[in-house]
């Protein structure tokens, strides 16, 4: 019998099966493994490796699929000369160097990404045991459901968007999508032509988003009350995209004058909208959030909310929704009646269960309890680090991010380089700006926690003391 050299890390990242399969198709391309050579049996082969027979099975039929392997009644898998698909050389592509480079570098020690949230607080459990009643007792959900998303989970969003963000919206209003950036393209498609305003500093890949879908962008400064209403006006937009709940990345929330102000802007005119992105709205540590613009406006009124499911449950989980205008449904029905729904239906109603029968509400509050703590752990690390009189803090009230200032720091590339070197990865609040980089604040940076271990703080606050000091 045919003798195999193989060797597999039960503690790998790479499941066995995917070892499995590299480790056969390379020994037949080398040429240790031939043309007519029997492998072993799946059960024979399992059993040397330690293995299930699925894992051997699964690998086997992978190879066989990509012409390796030739799989013969009774007989077992033997070895096609072809020896698979054969290789084909590119030239490398620009860049390509330094993605590579990029992909090698070993992660950081501490990732101050604005993206991340701690995914120890999903609640498995729950989750798990919803989806699982689904799947045994809801088989007509692998049928398709209605193209706006079940009515069963948008009537539970627009009961929890009511009550929790203060949006005022019918059950037809909404449109659940797997994920903000997929909605903000309809809408997109929705309102254009159009010439739309985005926030200088602000989400760069909302201002890309909205050119790739032929929208061009012109960039208004913030100031402390967030979008410059004046500079809105003299941009020439029809179209205005905000973050009034915590504008993204300075932490400013829009005070109630100022979102009064913008109604005032959209409704001064025909055909123009706001686009709210309220998108993470949950995390607030003080008080309640202010009224969205949706609900100071109506439901019959110039803005279109959006938020995500993705910071509150897991990134991953790519729920979103969208409340539409009353008088744009009929435009939507017009432009998009034909489009599928972009969730699975099992997703959809394991949120609706998760919302209806109350375990989001405690999942929130056990959520923001964690954040604070962690915001405030992170706060008096730094502070102790650095010195109170030395730093400045910004964004404690809401959010999953900080923003510091170190006073006489050396310049905001070289915290960020120096950082880098102590295995911190962040960003200097200046690549935020997408207009005017001159008017950013001194040594600042972004400081995202949401994914930091509570018990990685301490060393962190030194790492940053030893890069700044």
């Amino acid at each position: 019998m045919l003798q195999l050299t193989i060797c597999l890390d039960s503690g790998g990242e790479k499941p066995l099966y995917q070892q499995l399969y590299e480790s056969l198709a390379a020994q037949i391309r080398s040429g240790v493994l031939k043309a007519g050579d029997r492998l072993p049996g799946k059960r024979a082969l399992a059993g040397q490796l330690a293995v299930a027979v699925n894992t051997v099975d699964t690998a086997y039929q992978m190879l066989a699929a990509e012409g390796y392997l030739e799989a013969r009644q009774r007989s077992g898998f033997f070895v096609l000369e072809s020896g698979g698909f054969p290789a084909v050389e590119a030239p490398p592509a620009p860049g390509e160097e330094r993605a590579r480079q990029a992909y090698r570098d070993p992660p950081p020690r501490f990732d101050l990404s604005t993206g991340g949230v701690d995914t120890a607080l999903f609640p498995f459990r729950t989750w798990g045991k919803i989806q699982r009643d689904l799947l045994y007792g809801e088989p007509e959900l692998l049928r398709h459901g209605h193209r706006q998303g079940d009515e069963e989970l948008r009537r539970e969003l627009a009961a929890y968007l009511r009550a929790y963000r203060g949006v005022d919206c019918a059950v037809e209003q909404i449109v659940v999508g797997a994920g903000v950036e997929y909605l903000l393209g309809l809408a997109a498609r929705l309102l254009g032509p159009v010439t739309a305003a985005v926030e200088n500093p602000g989400y760069d890949r909302s201002r890309t988003i909205l050119e790739n879908n032929g929208i061009p962008c012109r960039c208004v400064a913030i100031d402390e009350g967030g979008l410059s209403v004046e500079g809105l006006e003299q941009s020439g937009a029809d179209l205005c995209y905000v973050t009034p709940s915590h504008h993204f990345p300075t932490a400013v929330t829009m005070p109630a004058a100022r979102r009064s102000q913008l109604l005032r802007w959209a409704q001064a005119r025909p055909g123009r909208f706001i686009l709210e992105d309220d998108y993470d709205a949950e995390f607030r540590f003080d008080t309640r959030p202010l009224p969205s613009l949706q609900g100071m406006g109506g439901r019959w009124g110039p803005v279109i909310y959006l938020c995500t499911f993705s910071k509150s449950l897991a990134p991953s989980i790519r729920i979103a929704c969208m409340v539409l205008p009353m008088g744009l449904l009929g435009r939507y029905q017009a432009v998009f009646g034909s489009y599928a729904n972009t969730v699975s239906r099992f997703e959809q109603q394991t949120l609706c269960r998760f919302l209806s029968q109350g375990h989001f509400t405690r999942h929130l509050s056990r959520m923001r309890n964690v954040y604070r703590g962690r915001m405030t752990a992170l706060a008096e690390a730094l502070e102790g680090a650095f010195g109170r009189e030395n730093i400045v803090l910004q964004g404690r009230h809401t959010g999953l991010h900080l923003l510091l200032t170190l006073k006489d720091g050396p310049g905001e590339e070289a915290m960020v380089r120096s950082a880098q070197r102590e295995g911190v990865a962040l960003r200097g609040l200046s690549q935020y700006y997408m207009e005017d980089r001159a008017s950013c604040p001194e040594n600042t940076v972004v400081l995202g926690y949401g994914s930091l271990r509570d018990e990685d703080i301490p060393a962190l606050a030194e790492a940053l003391r030893r890069a700044w000091t």
